[in-house]
């Protein structure tokens, strides 16, 4: 009977309240009397007697199996008998299994051989792998973490937060401006650079953020893993930043997993927002990895290395509704002094007022004085108010440029917002005139604008390293507010037309590639009286075109210049000349 009832297969599921049974190494019982004991009383095949009394003499001891109470009583009670009737000291005791534990017989549950070496809760059941499966688990592991598929997103956070249950799980967000995605970007890739895995994300509805909430939802709910989508942003440099548009990072430092997600915070109209949320088990661990986190990310986008010192402007789309779509890198090419065709004295006030101030903030903070400054450069149309700027900007290390239209004026609250993060920061605002003219003639738009920029010039802090440079051609058009008061206006410097100097120097920086002689320089000069930088522009290309026709280029004769200057100054009429910034002083040759 006793032998019936202790043939118990080793895979069937222990009960609470059953017994295993342990055979002890003693060094003394030969090694024959224990596999014929194992064989005949506990029904054990003789290879498997075998292993299992070589695993007691490993070991120390071995499970020779797991059974129910009354079996286990009886078999214990026969192999004594046994014992005691040899004369051997062999012991063998038993012990309950846990409830929910697994019957072990001693063997490695995965291939088979005898082991007591790792006992294993699997899913609550205890089991044995012996030291050669669990070194091959260890080494397969990553590659089978990494291989393992999912096609939801609840299904990898679930794999990925396995025994944690929700509730324990803490999700803390951080939401940073859309145009400052790029810096955004570079700090995630350096934080997360060696997840456990990475997931893209469907976006099944465009305007609905993308949490850790909504991502642990399963059914028809459950949110779709996709392919990584990237937007290449232009940063100015000579490969873009690869932005992503979502992402799941599943994560883990030495103690803590955590999951991350990024996504875009969207709202009608608006610029998106990017969005960064960090899950991590409850405690007090994971709060500070988050807050250590969330530093990194906010150091990152403050330092804003992305566009420092670059010559930028907000980018608005045909459907603009009030916000910035992104930022626009401009790589205009380096001006030098030489370059800049202006008298003497006008660029020696530049130098004074932009170059050296800047140069000297350190001493003029340390004196107690302001370094914020607001230049007005004013004159006709076409006289190089722009190519000044674009000298200034060059001149100007590490300084960021940000170029605002009259048309954006709207954005400059987020114009001034980049000002404060990149600075020192010149803030360039052209035609000023269209929005500071006289408040007789504004609308409330245009009124309220107005009174935005003075706001932001008044606002600012003393010691806020930014230069206001203002242009407009109708400086007697500008609002008292804005012109009268000091503190918004430091200087005014004009940009006038050229005189017979600037204007030889005009005609041959734009004529550089044609064979100019002094007599064309001098009839050109002559004959330009009163036009602006631009003109000479025009009238050079118009030259070119002449010296083509005839022989290539290999000529230029006055001629040339006087068919051009008819053209520009008489043929076309008044408006003609007005659009091209000519004069009627222009001498007739």
């Amino acid at each position: 009977m006793c032998d019936v009832q202790c043939d118990v297969e080793s895979d069937v599921h222990a009960e609470a309240g059953d017994l295993q049974v342990i055979f002890h190494d003693d060094d003394e019982t030969p090694v024959q009397f224990v596999i014929e004991l194992l064989h005949s009383v506990f029904k054990k095949q003789l290879a498997d007697a075998i292993r299992l009394t070589e695993a007691v003499d490993q070991h120390g001891q071995a499970i020779c199996g797991t059974y129910p109470r009354d079996v286990a009583n009886q078999v214990l009670e026969a192999a004594r008998q046994r014992v005691r009737a040899s004369g051997h000291p062999l012991r063998i005791t038993s012990e309950a299994v846990a409830e929910g534990g697994e019957m072990l017989d001693g063997r490695c549950k995965l291939c088979g051989a005898f082991s007591s070496e790792n006992r294993v809760s699997l899913k609550g059941k205890l089991t044995l792998v012996c030291d050669d499966c669990m070194l091959e688990i260890t080494r397969n592991l990553p590659d089978a973490t990494r291989n393992k598929q999912f096609d939801y997103a609840c299904d990898a956070l679930a794999w990925h937060f396995a025994g944690i249950p929700r509730d324990q799980l803490v999700a803390t967000s951080r939401q940073f401006p859309g145009h400052m995605r790029a810096d955004v970007q570079v700090a995630i890739d350096r934080l997360f650079s060696t997840p456990i895995r990475f997931f893209g994300l469907h976006e099944e509805h465009r305007y609905e953020t993308l949490t850790i909430a909504t991502l642990t939802r399963d059914g028809r709910n459950a949110q779709a893993i996709a392919p990584a989508q990237y937007q290449d942003v232009d940063v100015g440099e000579s490969a873009p930043v690869k932005c992503l548009n979502n992402g799941l990072w599943l994560c883990r430092t030495d103690r803590l997993r955590y999951a991350v997600a990024l996504s875009s915070h969207r709202e009608y109209g608006y610029e998106s927002g990017t969005r960064i949320e960090i899950a991590v088990p409850a405690g007090a661990d994971g709060a500070e990895f988050v807050q250590r986190c969330f530093s990194e990310l906010e150091s990152a986008v403050n330092a804003a290395r992305s566009y420092r010192g670059k010559i930028l402007s907000l980018d608005a789309d045909g459907d603009y509704r009030g916000r910035s779509r992104g930022i626009m890198v401009h790589k205009l090419p380096q001006v030098q002094r030489e370059d800049v065709i202006l008298p003497e004295a006008t660029l020696k006030l530049l130098d004074r007022n932009v170059l050296s101030f800047v140069g000297t903030r350190p001493q003029l903070r340390r004196l107690g004085q302001s370094t914020r400054k607001g230049i007005l450069l004013y004159g006709p149309p076409g006289t190089g108010k722009t190519h000044t700027i674009r000298y200034l900007a060059s001149n100007l290390p590490g300084h960021t440029t940000l170029i605002i239209t009259a048309a954006q004026v709207a954005l400059l609250a987020h114009y001034m917002n980049l000002a404060r993060l990149l600075q020192p920061a010149m803030v360039v605002i052209e035609d000023v005139d269209l929005i500071a003219r006289d408040r007789g003639d504004m609308g409330p738009c245009e009124e309220s604008l107005l009174n935005g920029l003075l706001n932001e010039m008044d606002g600012l802090k003393e010691d806020a390293d930014i230069l206001f440079i203002l242009t407009t051609n109708r400086p007697e058009d500008l609002e008292g507010a804005l012109a009268s008061r000091p503190g918004r206006i430091d200087q005014a410097i004009e940009v006038p037309v050229p005189d017979e100097v600037g204007r030889k120097k005009l005609v041959q920086l734009y004529g550089r590639g044609l064979p100019l002689g002094e007599t064309i320089v001098d009839e050109a000069a002559r004959r330009t009286k009163g036009v602006s930088a631009a003109f000479i522009k025009e009238l050079m290309r118009r030259i070119a075109q002449a010296s083509l026709a005839r022989d290539g280029g290999t000529t230029v004769e006055t001629g040339d210049i006087k068919e051009a200057l008819d053209d520009m100054l008489f043929t076309g009429g008044k408006l003609n000349v007005k659009l091209l910034g000519g004069a009627r002083e222009t001498v007739d040759g």
